[in-house]
């Protein structure tokens, strides 16, 4: 039996060592700041507004610019769907640039979105499912200062999110509340080179909110990212750690 949990151990050392041995991971501090504003037109229907200004080294350099607008409808109390349109300025930064020229990159996206929220005592429960159609620009010569091409990708998102208030049993107004949340990006179609594991964003956040119109959220980020490409046959993972500051607003 000792044999046995021996070489099981044995083993698994083996794969994560192998697994380690066989990645190259860039370390950076990141600051994201987003703006995200609902306009409700009737009691089903909602136009859905957000920007993020994502920096690397905390504030200092760019990383991301994303724009989004959406239609939502609401199904239920419970039930939210939605579908829009995205646009994402990724700028070079990192130790790896994300594409092998170090050029900076458009992207637009199409998306559909559907939002589960449920209730367990004082835990407010949400899972948001989102499917993307992308057009990532791409660049065929060095020499170029322009986007010539744009490739196709497909990706899947999900995110478990729980709020939790701080003062009393529900997040009423002018309540401190602690948000917790993940979302795994999933990559697929034939485009799709290293990266079928695209992220990981880990959130862990304090709250307020000060009306049902305005909610502020600021804490910590982790976000793990793979390369679509590898560097001297390794894949690439992009750990960043740092913060997010949020605004939700509803008119």
């Amino acid at each position: 039996m000792k044999k046995l949990v021996l070489a099981a151990f044995l083993s698994v050392y083996t794969i994560v060592s192998f697994a380690q041995n066989t990645r190259i991971t860039d370390a950076n501090t990141i600051g994201w700041i987003a703006y995200t504003g609902t306009i409700k037109l009737n009691q089903k229907w909602s136009l859905h507004t957000e920007l993020q200004v994502r920096r690397d080294r905390l504030i200092t350099k760019p990383q991301q610019d994303l724009y989004r607008a959406g239609i939502n409808y609401t199904l239920n109390n419970k039930i939210g769907l939605r579908a829009g349109y995205a646009l994402a300025e990724t700028y070079n930064y990192g130790d790896i640039p994300l594409n092998n020229l170090g050029k900076q990159f458009t992207e637009h996206r199409i998306y559909q979105m559907a939002t589960l929220n449920d209730k367990s005592g004082i835990f407010d429960f949400s899972h948001r499912f989102m499917l993307e159609q992308r057009w990532i620009g791409r660049y065929s010569s060095a020499s170029l200062t322009k986007e010539d091409d744009f490739v196709f990708w497909n990706r899947l998102r999900y995110m478990f999110r729980a709020n939790i208030p701080l003062k009393g049993r529900t997040i009423a107004d002018k309540t401190p509340y602690l948000a917790v949340y993940d979302e795994i990006l999933i990559g697929f179609g034939k485009n799709v080179n290293e990266n079928v594991f695209d992220q990981n964003r880990l959130a862990i956040l304090l709250g307020y909110r000060f009306s049902p119109k305005v909610r502020i959220e600021g804490g910590y980020l982790n976000q793990i990212a793979q390369l679509s490409r590898e560097v001297n046959g390794r894949n690439i993972f992009q750990d960043n750690k740092g913060i997010l500051l949020s605004t939700i607003l509803n008119f």
